[in-house]
């Protein structure tokens, strides 16, 4: 009898399936990224068993304890941070993770920087932008992220692939949509400057209450963890009041 994980996935696969022939979308051009936050090394293999095999962790404590646990286990997935970076956690996170989704600040754009140069890596990396304007989000305001994204390209250890944003905590739905496609419009904008070191190749975007709208809008990435792993014991709202809605319902 399949496991909640796997029956879980084909739904989700089912779901993006549907949301891309809306969007006259290919489905293999949106990556689900697993959002493991709380979630046990055991479960996050077992996704991995489905060929889902990246990890996606908000805090850098928790990513290291599992890693730790999981042994050479850890080494078959992908880890990003998606998580709000501390500039104190920098050094941690470069010696696991292979992109940070995050970066919204030129003091972790500097020291980030500086650690990939000592230890002679790069990193990929995702501009966060706040679109929702809700102070309870980090993130670069869209009308200085243009700006940010050239600064930030001058920092040849960084990879900038793209942009990240946490969708609107609201069932208004078309307001929930209008954040996305604005961040896919600064996503185009910010190509077509050309700016060197920067790709834009990447829109990470939706969660499990409203990925099937970031699809609609753009998304080549959407981070999934209660449709993946169920409910948490820790409800999503202890980090983001605000976030218990109904999910996105398509027509």
């Amino acid at each position: 009898m399949p496991d909640s994980i796997s029956q879980n996935l084909k739904r989700i696969r089912k779901r993006i399936s549907q949301a891309c022939k809306r969007a006259g979308r290919n489905p293999e051009s949106v990556q689900i990224i697993l959002a493991t936050k709380t979630v046990n090394p055991a479960r996050i293999l077992k996704a991995k068993e489905y060929g889902y095999n990246i990890a996606g962790e908000n805090r850098v404590q928790e990513a290291e304890e599992k890693i730790e646990k999981m042994g050479s286990r850890a080494e078959e997935l992908t880890w990003h941070f998606i998580g709000h970076l501390q500039s104190n956690k920098v050094n941690k996170v470069v010696r696991f993770a292979s992109m940070i989704q995050s970066i919204d600040r030129m003091k972790i754009v500097r020291k980030l920087n500086r650690r990939l140069t000592k230890v002679d890596k790069t990193m990929d990396t995702l501009i966060q932008v706040n679109t929702s304007g809700e102070d309870s989000k980090y993130g670069v305001a869209p009308n200085e992220a243009i700006d940010f994204v050239k600064k930030a390209s001058e920092y040849d250890r960084l990879n900038i692939q793209g942009l990240m944003t946490i969708g609107l905590f609201s069932d208004n739905w078309p307001k929930v949509r209008a954040g996305f496609r604005q961040l896919r419009n600064l996503r185009n904008t910010i190509a077509a400057e050309q700016i060197n070191n920067v790709s834009m190749q990447h829109l990470s975007m939706g969660m499990t209450n409203d990925f099937e709208l970031a699809i609609e809008e753009g998304a080549t990435m959407i981070r999934l963890g209660r449709a993946v792993f169920g409910e948490r014991g820790t409800p999503d709202s202890y980090y983001w009041p605000g976030i218990d809605m109904p999910a996105f319902k398509s027509e």
